[in-house]
């Protein structure tokens, strides 16, 4: 045994011996796991390169689980793959002129081995990648199955236009209202696109958040329950009389709306549609100033979130509908904020009690007027105020009939008189939208879909599957490349055998990655997207990733799923019980400001800091010329910051097991991680301590046979197992409930106990150290496993019992925790004065005589206490 730490050499042998032994490879059914599947799963990484500190600290929480649960008797399952479909590999193909699939698969490569460096208990026999054809095929018989059922159609959807790239840029490719690439002001258009129908879906998506998910984060569930969004409302419609180019009524003669505020009806003082609405598009016939507004709106976001921080515009249309209720004449608006997606395209303005609308009406001087009173609050023109929207608080006034009405009342009684009139009716909608899975990019899962000029749009043959994306396709921003790729594009009709084009849009991302961890559950089956090994590892027991991906991913996989329950595939409604979202990773920030208010962000390993003596920061210079550099404060690790730390350098400088052991004691998996250099140089002393010490006490533990048991006689040795044993029991606790920053601090105390323990040199004392020592290996082998593998190997015990890796899990010896003597504590009028050990089951009035036996005590007491009052095994309070 090496008298000192070399991770280098550790970890490469450890890693050797897990690979000769095929050490993680799950098989179902296996019968050395008593207590049945775990199965413990992080998001699957897309293949950017290189890992950063965010996947290591993931992927470690998930190895923490993985390693604790298989020494605890589970048959653990711990996956991975990649989500290599996607924008970010045509945006590197165009940079460095080269197929996304050589980028890609070269990039999966290096990751890979990043991963096997950190010690992962990753299963590679089950590895997935998105762009294969083995995968994505199942992709593509999915759609057909939804197709025929009639989840999948096809129908307009509204896209960001490039005009001059010609292409289809994604929302988070829209800077400024202009493309990315091109610059040029973005146009929206309508084209036809692929749906999955999710809405069929909201209602049992929503009444499962809040009955089939109590093992994720509240924060979550109520992230997934906004995002579907059930509203129960009104539909009604605001008659007229405008004539079309064909001489009839547009529309019918009905404008339509929904609302959840029919108690606010009388308050409408105008209507607002979106640009694309048949009404807008009348309007701006012979009026050259709304087709530049309408223009302009085109040009605008689509993404929701934009639309509510945007400034809202409007322009009148010179338009006019009719209240339903008053025959009132409404002035009809274009609005900016208005989408033709969402619901008719259309709303009410009720500037008196939408905030909305009160700061639109404010900008144009419309109308507001008040319909809705709460006691004790006056009403005022000068600024919103919360109430004036709060159906809960709220009074009908100055609406007639429905005077003195509260909000359930109202809606049922304009609900009632809309549908005698028959322009509305009650109506459940939701926020959530059809799920848009086409994409006019390249680097996707090919729709298999062909398009012939005389039968339309025809499935592709199920036998034919999957349609193989070519991989050496170099997109260079001019539009999708499958339209030039004549071998993929040319193919024969399957209806009439004409010769047909294939289908060039490719599907979202986010299919690929809303069934792919069932994909582990059956590598390598040719005949089924899943077979019955599927039912044995679902529904995943834990789920691991970014909060980021709350809403959007996680729901995907939901609905999916459910679909895959109604085609027979599945036999489950849910396929996460538990949920765990990471906390992010922080880091410094430092940066120059050029004249022109361009921000330079520097790494901060290129920067030298000065600090007071608090530590806090002081002034910071830039190590390559000595000039200073602006402090910018914590702030997540990212690329556009600079301020990452490359987790390579770490493991090759200090090991793997310092990076796992940092990134778990520094913060609740939970919670943010705020990185610190000190800290990792910490956790390296630490593991150099745990080798110091194994190599101290080989001898007494080879002599003690490697013991992973043993009792003690005398004192000493009682009091190191009591001790332990405690800090064990804690720990295990911990570990339960995922609070593994703990966990490494239990490690730590166990340590400091061992060092300072005075045994003699008995074999007793010999055999109490083996003890120890192995449960604290077994301890920290779940965040340090090449560490603890080879001192549990180098000292004997794998020799004497199994390797550490298939030891079970120590448990705590009860009799170790009991004690002969306990400490109970002394307060005189309730203040705390001292302490005094007495025999465990010493009766009451010894207890009372050794504690006014006790020097620290005595001086708070003259003459003969009142009363003295002992809680027992605890407290003795003595009043005087």
């Amino acid at each position: 045994m090496q008298d000192k730490y070399s991770p280098a050499d550790v970890e490469k042998a450890a890693q050797s011996h897990w690979k000769a032994i095929d050490a993680y490879k799950a098989v179902e059914n296996d019968p050395r796991f008593p207590k049945g599947k775990y199965y413990a799963c992080s998001m699957l990484p897309y293949p950017s390169g290189k890992l950063h500190m965010g996947h290591v600290r993931n992927y470690t929480i998930n190895d923490v689980m993985y390693r604790y649960l298989r020494m605890n008797g589970y048959n653990v399952l711990m996956p991975m793959g990649w989500d290599a479909f996607g924008m970010p590999a045509e945006n590197a193909a165009m940079a460095n002129n080269v197929p996304p699939a050589q980028w890609t698969y070269s990039n999966i490569a290096h990751m890979r081995a990043q991963m096997e460096m950190m010690g992962l208990a990753i299963d590679w026999s089950r590895e997935m990648t998105a762009c294969k054809p083995e995968y994505y095929k199942w992709n593509q018989w999915m759609f057909l199955k939804m197709l025929e059922k009639g989840i999948i159609y096809k129908k307009t959807g509204t896209v960001n236009w490039d005009p001059v790239d010609q292409t289809v840029l994604a929302n988070e490719q829209v800077v400024d209202g202009r493309g990315w690439r091109s610059g040029a002001l973005i146009e929206k258009r309508e084209i036809p696109m692929y749906y999955a129908r999710i809405t069929d879906y909201a209602e049992e998506l929503l009444e499962h958040v809040d009955n089939k998910l109590p093992g994720w984060p509240e924060r979550v569930r109520i992230m997934q329950s906004n995002w579907i969004g059930k509203s129960t409302g009104v539909r009604f419609a605001f008659p007229h009389q405008i004539k079309g180019d064909d001489g009839q009524p547009i529309g019918d003669g009905r404008m339509y709306v929904f609302t959840t505020r029919p108690d606010t009806i009388m308050g409408v003082t105008f209507c607002a549609v979106a640009a694309e609405h048949p009404l807008a598009t009348h309007a701006a016939k012979d009026n050259p100033e709304l087709q530049a507004f309408i223009a302009e709106c085109k040009m605008g976001s689509v993404i929701e979130a934009d639309m509510a921080t945007m400034e809202k515009k409007g322009m009148p249309t010179g338009l006019f509908v009719t209240h339903p209720l008053t025959n009132e004449q409404v002035e009809v608006w274009v609005g900016n904020y208005v989408l033709i997606t969402y619901g008719d395209g259309a709303v009410m303005g009720v500037p008196a009690h939408d905030e909305r609308d009160f700061a639109f009406a404010r900008k144009y001087n419309l109308p507001i007027k008040q319909v809705i009173s709460a006691e004790g609050r006056d009403y005022s023109l000068d600024a919103w105020q919360e109430w004036y929207g709060d159906k809960e608080v709220s009074v009908v006034i100055n609406s007639g009939k429905y005077d003195g009405l509260r909000y359930k009342e109202a809606v049922d009684a304009v609900a009632a008189d809309l549908a005698t009139l028959g322009l509305g009716e009650k109506k459940v909608t939701f926020r959530l939208r059809d799920w848009g899975i086409s994409r006019q990019r390249y680097w996707g899962t090919p729709i298999p879909m062909i398009n012939c000029a005389d039968c339309g749009a025809v499935p592709v043959p199920e036998k034919d599957l999957p349609v193989v994306l070519p991989e050496d396709c170099v997109p260079d921003g001019t539009g999708n490349p499958l339209n030039k790729h004549e071998a993929f594009l040319a193919c024969d009709c399957p209806q009439c055998g004409k010769p047909a084009r294939r289908e060039t849009d490719t599907m979202d991302t986010f299919v690929d990655s809303s069934w792919y961890y069932m994909r582990y559950t059956s590598p390598g089956s040719n005949d089924a997207m899943v077979d019955s090994r599927n039912d044995y590892w679902m529904p995943m027991d834990q789920y691991i990733g970014g909060i980021e991906h709350a809403v959007l991913h996680l729901l995907y996989a939901r609905f999916w799923t459910k679909v895959m329950r109604d085609l027979g595939l599945v036999k489950f409604d849910e396929p996460f019980v538990n949920l765990l979202t990471q906390g992010m990773v922080l880091n410094e920030t430092y940066y120059r400001e050029e004249a022109n208010g361009k921000k330079t962000w520097l790494n901060p390993a290129d920067v030298e800091l000065t600090t007071d003596d608090k530590g806090r920061p002081v002034s910071a210079l830039l190590k390559s010329d000595g000039q200073p550099v602006q402090i910018g404060g914590t702030e997540k690790m990212s690329k556009s910051k600079n301020n990452g730390i490359d987790p390579q350098a770490q493991i090759e400088q200090y090991g793997a097991d310092t990076a796992r052991l940092f990134t778990m004691f520094a913060s609740p998996p939970e919670q943010t991680l705020e990185w610190s250099g000190s800290g990792v140089e910490g956790a390296n002393r630490f593991l150099r301590r745990v080798w110091a010490y194994g190599y101290a006490q080989k001898d007494r533990i080879a002599a003690a046979g490697a013991a992973i048991t043993a009792s003690a006689t005398t004192d000493a040795g009682k009091t190191l197992r009591r001790e332990l044993h405690k800090v064990l029991q804690q720990a295990d606790y911990d570990l339960k409930r995922i609070q593994y920053n703990t966990v490494v601090s239990a490690c730590m105390k166990m340590l400091n106990t061992l060092e300072s323990a005075k045994l003699d040199d008995s074999a007793e004392s010999s055999s109490v150290i083996a003890e120890g020592f192995s449960i604290f290996l077994r301890l920290l082998n779940p965040v340090a496993p090449h560490i603890t593998h080879a001192l549990w190997t180098e000292l004997g015990y794998a020799t004497a019992h199994k390797d550490i890796l298939d030891t079970a899990w120590p448990q705590v010896d009860p009799a170790a925790l009991e004690q002969s003597e306990i400490e109970m504590m002394i307060q005189v009028n309730g203040k705390l004065r001292g302490s005094v050990k007495v025999a465990k089951g010493l009766d009451k009035a010894a207890i009372e005589a050794a504690a006014l036996a006790e020097e620290s005590v005595q001086k708070f007491i003259e003459g003969t206490p009142k009363k003295i009052i002992v809680v027992p095994g605890k407290l003795i309070n003595i009043v005087v």
